[in-house]
C-alpha cells in the first residue's frame, strides 16, 4: 500500500484521518496525497445564474481549498513524514477543491482512499464521501474513527459472511494482513450467504504464513452491533468487512451491517464492494 490518498474537508474527524493515515505510510512507507474535497456542485449551472453567486461561490471554494491545503501540510510535517521524496511522506496533490465523484475516479489510481467516518452531527464527515469512493473508485477505503487510533493492524478481524464483497475486501487488505500479529476470521451466526466458510478462510490466510483463527459467534442484536462488540472482545485494532453485501437502497431502508458499522465503528475500518 504505497499510495494513500486523504480528501481533505475540515470535519470533525479531519485530525484523525491525518493520524490514520500516517500509521500506514509508516508501516509501508507509503506516499500520502493530499486534495481538497467538498461536495459535488451541480453538473449544469443556469445560464440566467447572477455572476455575483458564481464568483461568491468560486472564491468561497478557493479559500476552502487553501485552508484545507493549510491544515495538511502543517499537521503532516509534524507527523514524522517527509516532504515528497522517497519513503514514507506526503504531497499535496492541487490547488482546487474536487467534489466527491471526482475524488473517486482519482482515487482509482491509488492503493486505499482514507475518510472519515461519517456521522450525522453538524461538521462531522460526509456519508456521500465515502459512499462514492465504495461504489465508484473500484478501490478500498479506510475509515477513520472519530478519536484517533494509536495503534493499527496488529490484531485484524475480518467480518466474515462469505460474500464477492468480503473476499474482494480480504484480498485487497492482504498486504495489511500478513504483516499483522494476529488475525481473527470472525463469522456471525445467521448472517451468511453461500460460499466459503470462515474456516476455509482462515486456511487460506494460513498458507500465506498468516497467525489466524476461525471464531464464530452467535447473534446478539444485529449484525453490525455483534461484529463491533465480538470485535473488542478479541482485542482487535482493525476491522475488516465488506461494503453493502445488502443492496445500499435496502440498507437506507432498514439499516443493515455496513450502514450501523460505518456509523458506529470506534477503530479503523478497511472496505470495498
Amino acid at each position: 500500500m504505497k499510495n494513500i490518498l486523504v480528501p481533505v474537508e475540515l470535519h470533525s474527524s479531519i485530525d484523525s484521518v491525518f493520524q490514520t493515515a500516517a500509521l500506514l505510510a509508516k508501516r509501508f512507507g507509503s506516499q500520502i496525497e493530499g486534495v481538497a474535497l467538498g461536495p459535488d456542485l451541480p453538473d449544469l449551472v443556469a445560464f440566467d445564474m447572477p455572476v455575483s453567486w458564481t464568483v461568491s461561490d468560486q472564491n468561497q471554494w478557493k479559500e476552502l481549498a487553501d485552508e484545507a491545503q493549510k491544515k495538511f501540510e502543517s499537521t503532516m510535517a509534524s507527523s514524522g513524514l517527509s516532504a515528497g521524496g522517497s519513503g514514507p511522506g506526503w504531497r499535496w496533490g492541487g490547488d482546487r477543491s474536487l467534489g466527491d465523484s471526482q475524488m473517486a475516479s482519482y482515487g482509482r489510481v491509488f492503493d486505499v482512499t482514507v475518510l472519515g467516518r461519517p456521522g450525522s452531527g453538524r461538521g462531522d464527515p460526509r456519508l456521500a464521501t465515502a459512499e462514492a469512493s465504495i461504489f465508484e473508485s473500484g478501490r478500498p477505503i479506510l475509515l477513520a474513527p472519530p478519536d484517533a487510533p494509536q495503534t493499527m493492524g496488529d490484531t485484524i478481524v475480518i467480518s466474515w459472511n462469505r460474500s464477492t464483497e468480503t473476499a474482494r475486501s480480504v484480498a485487497l487488505g492482504m498486504p495489511l494482513l500478513v504483516q499483522a500479529k494476529k488475525v481473527y476470521v470472525l463469522t456471525i451466526e445467521g448472517f451468511m450467504v453461500d460460499g466459503p466458510t470462515g474456516e476455509q478462510c482462515a486456511q487460506m490466510l494460513a498458507n500465506h504464513g498468516i497467525s489466524v483463527e476461525a471464531v464464530t459467534r452467535p447473534n446478539k442484536r444485529s449484525h453490525g452491533e455483534t461484529a463491533l462488540e465480538e470485535t473488542a472482545n478479541l482485542g482487535g485494532d482493525f476491522l475488516i468487512k465488506g461494503a453493502f453485501t445488502q443492496s445500499r437502497l435496502r440498507q437506507m431502508i432498514f439499516g443493515g451491517p455496513t450502514a450501523h458499522i460505518m456509523a458506529k465503528a470506534k477503530l479503523p475500518v478497511f472496505m470495498a464492494n
